[in-house]
């Protein structure tokens, strides 16, 4: 979900009560590539020898990739983190071609390296009482919720996932749920399968007699809208991870300010810090 521009994230997206745990401090690393492999037409997954990082990271976290030596790629690339496998001691991302640093990124071989700072941001939290845990994400968003089947599977949570993308042969994270043990419902937009309407429905039936309690949402507005509206009507708890351009992903820059109301003297909430993950509420909601 870009935070772009998008000014109805005022009125949906809430700054968080305080973390109740310490989040990890976060590691520089020189990373090996250790796979990349492509998705469809669309996607890389990029598999990252960083034992440290992966062994700390929270669900929902992200970050930040520095290509090359600075020259070709200034900036570094914020990246959710896809998979923790801190056993294997690498961590995996997932991304879309759409500038220069993602291009650069997209032709890195096996036994390159990169830098990786991380992990970073405020990631998804599962209650105590979680029991039964939607997730919905759209095309390189799935890349941010599946940590949160991987911490829901651990702690025996029922956990479901909508994965849409344009075609069925994009759609990102479909071996990954089948290995954890999640429910995936793959949709796509060539089949029609991914309209709205026809989601809602199919989860309405699927949850007609058990709603989950909490549901998580990237990369598509109207997944938000659609979790918002469910969460709504069963009394779920949504929470909603963010994407914005960053400089630095540590809260130096301030150049990710959220378009969230908050204090007159205080800057809006930074998605690399305060975020990537917020609560969402239906405006409805809100102003009841």
């Amino acid at each position: 979900m870009s935070a772009d521009g998008v000014g109805r994230l005022g009125d949906i997206v809430k700054v968080r009560p305080p973390q109740a745990a310490d989040r990890p401090e976060p590691l520089w690393d020189h990373a090996e590539v250790t796979s990349h492999r492509t998705i469809g037409d669309r996607y890389h997954r990029i598999a990252l020898r960083s034992p440290a990082i992966a062994a700390a990271a929270l669900a929902g976290q992200f970050v930040m990739i520095t290509i090359g030596d600075g020259m070709e790629v200034v900036l570094p690339r914020p990246m959710a983190i896809h998979r923790r496998r801190p056993e294997a001691g690498e961590i995996e991302i997932v991304f879309a071609v759409l500038g220069r640093g993602t291009a650069v990124l997209a032709e890195l071989a096996v036994g390159d390296f990169v830098t990786v700072t991380g992990p970073l941001g405020r990631g998804f939290e599962l209650s105590d009482d979680a029991a039964n845990l939607l997730l919905m994400g759209r095309g390189i968003g799935v890349g941010a919720v599946m940590g949160a089947a991987e911490d829901a599977v651990a702690r025996g949570i029922e956990t479901t996932a909508v994965l849409s993308a344009h075609r069925l042969e994009s759609v990102i994270g479909g071996d990954d749920c089948t290995e954890l043990g999640a429910a995936a419902i793959a949709v796509a937009d060539e089949d029609g399968s991914s309209a709205v309407i026809r989601i809602e429905r199919d989860l309405l039936a699927r949850f007609a007699a058990s709603p989950p309690d909490t549901i998580m949402v990237c990369g598509s507005q109207r997944l938000l809208d659609l979790a918002l509206r469910l969460g709504e009507r069963w009394g779920s708890r949504v929470q909603v991870s963010l994407e914005a351009h960053m400089a630095c992903g540590i809260g130096y820059c301030h150049g990710c300010a959220a378009p969230i109301p908050t204090d007159a003297n205080r800057e809006g909430p930074l998605v690399c810090v305060d975020g990537p993950v917020f609560d969402a509420v239906s405006p409805l909601a809100a102003t009841a």
